[in-house]
């Protein structure tokens, strides 16, 4: 498979020994058009890759935060064809890589490899599929290789040696490590067991870590930072655009807020 805007950027990093930075919004929120100018606010000041929820009216792994930014999203009137022009919009004006964190049930309902076939076209560079058994995952991998997409594959906790190892193999792009047990949300600090995981997955793949789920502070960041290839914010950021002013003004506030947490990471 050709290389991706993701595979390129750890590519970069790689070769400068400096750590990435993933930021999630919720695609469409607070509408279709602001997500293009947050999108290129963050990148402005310095975020490496940006995942974006396709919204889902059930988005069982994620907490609040991120469960009312896609409660926004489609009361504003997000539809999957209106995120894929989002990112059309956003590839006419920027080379980030961008990947979708999605759930199955929008994909399947207008055709999995349709799915992949159009967010492939508009600019999408990979998936991060969250309600995808790894065990049923087989035919859709192959869809997402014909489009040439990365497959990003999650890793828990919970999850056993032999499991990680079958998991990474199958990953393309990063793994996406999940630093603690239970839904998205900002913690007060990183999950003692977050490195011991890491660990245990770089042992067994050459793919990029990026470790996530509960980290809201520039401290966090960099403590995320030393364990791991990339650190992904998600909640903290979803709050600061939403509770911000939505005035230019409001959301160079919130850009700078992400602007400290990256500064934390490139600092290791």
């Amino acid at each position: 498979m050709k290389k991706t805007r993701v595979d390129q950027k750890f590519s970069k990093l790689k070769k400068r020994g400096e750590k990435g930075f993933i930021a999630y919004l919720g695609a469409g929120d607070p509408c279709l058009e602001d997500t293009v100018d947050i999108v290129l606010r963050l990148e402005d000041v310095g975020v490496d890759l940006i995942e974006l929820g396709l919204p889902f009216s059930d988005p069982l792994a994620d907490g609040h935060v991120n469960q009312a930014a896609a409660t926004r999203a489609l009361e504003a009137g997000s539809t999957f064809d209106g995120v894929m022009e989002c990112i059309s919009k956003i590839r006419e004006r920027s080379e980030i890589p961008l990947i979708f964190y999605a759930y199955m049930n929008p994909l399947l309902a207008r055709g999995f490899d349709e799915s992949m076939r159009i967010a492939a076209q508009a600019g999408i560079d990979g998936f991060l599929l969250l309600d995808l058994p790894f065990e049923e995952a087989g035919p859709y991998r192959q869809a997402l290789k014909e489009n040439h997409l990365n497959a990003i594959q999650l890793v828990t906790p919970t999850s056993p040696d032999e499991r990680i190892d079958k998991i990474v193999k199958r990953a393309s792009g990063f793994v996406y490590c999940v630093s603690r047990e239970g839904v998205t949300g900002v913690q007060d600090e990183l999950a003692a067991g977050a490195g011991a995981l890491v660990n245990r997955i770089k042992a067994k793949t050459e793919c990029p870590v990026a470790l996530g789920f509960g980290i809201g502070t520039p401290e966090q960041a960099r403590d995320a930072a030393v364990l791991s290839d990339a650190v992904v914010v998600g909640s903290a950021i979803v709050n600061q655009f939403y509770r911000n002013p939505h005035t230019p003004e409001g959301r160079a506030d919130a850009a700078r807020f992400v602007e400290d947490m990256v500064k934390a990471v490139k600092g290791v």
